[in-house]
């Protein structure tokens, strides 16, 4: 499968405070790819390196097959990126920011720009600086998706969104993954994420912890089951890994490891089965495994990243060493 991202043994640290330490990341031509981690885990400062903003102290990074930092206006005419808090020029309006963005990324759709417009509810003729936070994160998507960029880079693209607007986004990024473009989604709102992505991948600390599909993530999890038997169900704590067993009377439930899934069922029919219910580990859960300590420790979650999203649309964007990419 040909790559659009490829990151190996990244390291970026800023004074004392290690943002990446030794990240992996592969993002598939052509899928959808969930990139998810609590604030200051590494999301944005792993972004910033992909856009060319900010340079690694070690390990590599390519996307299209190059170097972000060394042909970074290259990969900017390939690539649209929209972060969490946009800032728009006070006296463009909507649509001329829509046009100039658009085609700075290799061209405007216009068929395609006039219909998101639309589908989002945007009026194009106001200017930047009468924009509602929601409003301007509208002018940022529609510019990335009426382009022709084939890498869509997305940090929190949603924020300020009301319930229909996300929606409307979770379509048009399914239709731009139709068309064969590539989206790397950080989010927190995670049942975008498992309706849209194709992949999931959980930074903690400047690491990936883990990353795989849905699927692959809870199969190495363990699932609830609740059941009603026939007969008063015993012995079921016995079974390889099957966790918690809760008897009472008739009704059971448990969990078990997603390997032996099978095993616990089967050890359960042997009690007779009126019902069964089984729930998979939600994607909340997914991550939770891997920060329940810290959660624990202190009641939050994650470190304070040392570069977090500019929140900034910029036709030249600041490079590492400029006051401006601090």
């Amino acid at each position: 499968m040909k790559k659009a991202i490829t990151v190996v043994g990244l390291h970026k640290s800023f004074g004392r405070t290690h943002a990446l330490d030794g990240l992996d990341l592969d993002v598939d031509a052509g899928e959808v790819h969930g990139f998810l981690g609590p604030n200051g885990a590494g999301k944005s400062t792993t972004i910033r390196v992909l856009l060319g903003l900010l340079r690694g102290d070690s390990g590599s990074a390519q996307l299209l097959g190059r170097d972000p930092w060394k042909d970074a206006v290259a990969l900017h005419r390939r690539l649209a990126y929209v972060p969490g808090d946009v800032e728009l020029w006070p006296n463009l309006t909507g649509g001329e920011a829509i046009d100039l963005l658009s085609k700075l990324r290799g061209g405007l759709d216009r068929r395609r720009r006039d219909e998101l417009v639309e589908r989002f509810d945007l009026d194009p003729t106001k200017k930047g600086r009468a924009y509602s936070k929601g409003n301007r994160q509208k002018v940022a998507i529609v510019a990335a998706l009426a382009s022709d960029a084939e890498l869509l880079l997305l940090d929190e693209p949603t924020a300020g969104l009301d319930p229909l607007m996300e929606a409307v986004f979770q379509d048009v990024i399914l239709q731009a993954k139709a068309a064969g473009r590539t989206v790397l989604l950080s989010s927190h709102i995670l049942a975008q994420v498992e309706k849209l992505c194709d992949r999931v991948s959980i930074i903690r600390q400047g690491r990936i912890v883990q990353s795989g599909t849905l699927s692959e993530m809870r199969h190495l999890t363990r699932t609830t089951v609740e059941a009603e038997t026939e007969r008063t169900a015993v012995g079921l704590d016995t079974l390889p890994g099957v966790h918690g067993v809760r008897v009472q009377d008739r009704q059971v439930s448990f969990t078990v490891d997603g390997t032996h899934v099978g095993t616990a069922i089967r050890g359960l029919g042997e009690f007779g089965i009126r019902s069964l219910v089984s729930h998979p580990p939600t994607l909340e859960e997914l991550m939770l495994r891997h920060y329940s300590d810290e959660i624990a420790a202190d009641g939050q979650t994650g470190r304070v990243d040392g570069a977090e999203s500019s929140g900034t649309v910029t036709v030249a964007p600041a490079r590492d060493g400029d006051e401006a990419a601090r």
